[in-house]
């Protein structure tokens, strides 16, 4: 049985926020569970090729942008799933971080960070 707390995690820079990975790849569960902050205001281009992510926003509010251009609002109870390693914009509305339980498969090794450019997604 593996326990772990908020506060037993040390928490990934992951480029527009922090992230607290409490699986990684050597805890050998298959996948990753992830305590993710994006911080206020910020807008991150991403994409997944190796992983799939699902998502729940706990706090906060902002949204996800697909890439037809497609604008999905996220708030408390909202849930996405990038199930084709879909690119993707991650916004953060302004004046309060954004908060997501996440999920992704296969585990992450757990050190991953976004390289953040307008011009390009950054993906691992």
């Amino acid at each position: 049985m593996i326990i772990r707390k908020l506060s037993d995690v040390e928490p990934v820079a992951w480029g527009n926020g922090l992230s607290h990975r409490f699986l990684v790849e050597d805890d050998g569960m298959g996948y990753t569970l992830t305590d993710t902050t994006v911080w206020a205001g910020t807008s991150s281009p991403l994409e997944y090729r190796k992983h799939l992510e699902a998502c729940y926003c706990i706090s906060g509010t902002g949204a996800v942008v697909d890439s037809d251009g497609r604008t999905h609002d996220l708030e408390p109870g909202t849930m996405y799933a990038l199930d084709q390693n879909d690119p993707h914009h991650l916004i953060a509305a302004p004046g309060e971080d954004l908060r997501l339980i996440c999920v992704f498969s296969p585990a992450l090794r757990g050190d991953e960070r976004h390289a953040l450019d307008e011009a390009a997604f950054s993906c691992y």
